[in-house]
């Protein structure tokens, strides 16, 4: 840190405090040549993340869109707001903390799946639906099947299989 006085680039902390809503750190320094104070911030540096869009088009990432998606796959789910917060902080966090600044929109749904399936399983298969673009009953069938074997879906996905065939569904 160089002094802005006197150029000097040795100088010591007098004091440290968070400043902005713990956004960042303020601190006063002392040039060590001149012996004038000043005042310096530090802030997290955000770079910002591009998304690839599946048809080949980029835009900045939009924490708000990932939260909407998840938002509408745990309508009328026991998936808690404050759960659903810190899921889209989690993979926010994630992308900030990878070497590459582009991640593709696939990517990204994967990161919410991989944490939305232990929250909910209706969630879970909901985002799964939308974003993987489901075209039938035979793509939730799958799907289904990926989620580990429970005794009370079995019926289910018993009756799934038999519509995805044609079948009767009784």
């Amino acid at each position: 840190m160089k002094c802005p006085f006197c150029a000097h680039t040795d100088n010591r902390v007098l004091e440290s405090r968070l400043a902005e809503e713990e956004a960042s750190v303020r601190r006063r320094r002392e040039c060590k040549r001149c012996r004038r104070r000043f005042t310096t911030y530090e802030r997290i540096e955000f770079v910002p993340t591009v998304v690839v869009k599946r048809n080949g088009r980029r835009e900045q990432f939009d924490r708000s869109k990932v939260l909407r998606g998840v938002t509408i796959a745990c309508e009328k789910t026991d998936v808690s707001s404050e759960r659903i917060a810190q899921l889209v902080d989690d993979v926010e966090a994630e992308l900030q903390q990878r070497a590459s600044r582009e991640v593709t929109s696939a990517e990204i749904g994967e990161m919410v799946l991989r944490r939305l399936k232990p929250l909910n399983e209706v969630a879970y298969v909901r985002f799964a639906s939308v974003y993987r673009k489901f075209q039938g009953v035979s793509d939730f069938v799958s799907e289904l099947q990926k989620i580990e074997a429970r005794p009370e879906l079995n019926d289910l996905m018993a009756r799934l299989e038999r519509m995805a065939a044609g079948g009767d569904v009784s």
